[in-house]
């Protein structure tokens, strides 16, 4: 049997169909991509997105157990290299064997979701307190660069407590755009974005919370190690009080003009 790569559009949805095609082709993909134009030694094998597949998957899978069918879906938002391949791998077993091997935190087919889903949650958990809005005539807004899909997760969370703003968080890694507006919200890709330049009253909110941010601080106590601990470096790049009030601007000058926001 000659191997094949499954090319699907990059959504749970379709993964699932890839799934329900593995089963009706009696095959095993031997990779899995969203490229439009895929460069493979492999057979290249597109699976259309149908919804009705794709339940039909999920609930094949819940009915063995509704925690394997959680494990899917935040597993597949995480950065685990090759994730399709271990997610694949996890519903053969499940459907094969049963849930009774998702107790075993060692086993070699759970092992990497577990982990990759540790860490998805670490990150959720770090950012609900390190996202930074601001006031861009009239809307709040924020960036973030995250390793993970963390926007589906984070969804909630902020709609939740900025109910009664509009709002956006913008995912700088997987160019993605959370909106956030009269009780509904949507999550678009976004091929570029620019959000506007902060006025003067923004920049003196920034400039006192850059203050505030100072003077909390006791030099003779100054742990840079612990710090590190609490607040890893990697976030620090789009939170206020790291940054110069001049940020955009300057960030804005570093790169060549960008067509305005448009959705893929």
């Amino acid at each position: 049997m000659s191997e094949v790569m499954y090319q699907y559009d990059g959504t749970l949805d379709g993964f699932l169909c890839c799934v329900y095609e593995s089963y009706v082709y009696k095959e095993i993909p031997a990779a899995f991509c969203c490229d439009e134009d895929p460069l493979s030694l492999f057979e290249v094998r597109t699976v259309i997105t149908q919804p009705a597949y794709s339940q039909r998957v999920s609930r094949g899978i819940a009915s063995r157990s509704p925690k394997a069918l959680a494990v899917v879906r935040r597993s597949f938002l995480t950065c685990l290299p090759d994730k399709e391949l271990h997610i694949y791998a996890f519903i053969r077993k499940l459907l094969a064997e049963g849930a009774g091997f998702m107790r075993d935190l060692s086993d070699p087919i759970c092992y990497p979701l577990y982990k990759a889903i540790r860490h998805i949650n670490g990150e959720v958990e770090k950012l609900r307190g390190f996202v930074r809005f601001s006031d861009r005539n009239g809307v709040l807004g924020a960036e973030i660069e995250p390793k993970n899909r963390v926007l589906p997760l984070l969804r909630g969370h902020f709609c939740q407590r900025y109910a009664n703003e509009r709002f956006f968080i913008y995912d700088r890694t997987h160019r993605e755009l959370l909106l956030y507006a009269n009780g509904r919200s949507r999550i678009s890709e976004v091929d570029s974005f620019q959000p506007a330049l902060p006025e003067s009253e923004e920049l003196y909110y920034r400039s006192l919370w850059k203050q505030f941010f100072q003077s909390v601080t006791i030099q003779e106590r100054e742990n840079p190690r612990c710090q590190n601990t609490f607040l890893p470096k990697r976030y620090r790049g789009v939170m206020t009080e790291f940054l110069s009030l001049e940020y955009e601007k300057e960030r804005q000058a570093e790169r060549p003009s960008l067509p305005d926001t448009a959705e893929r």
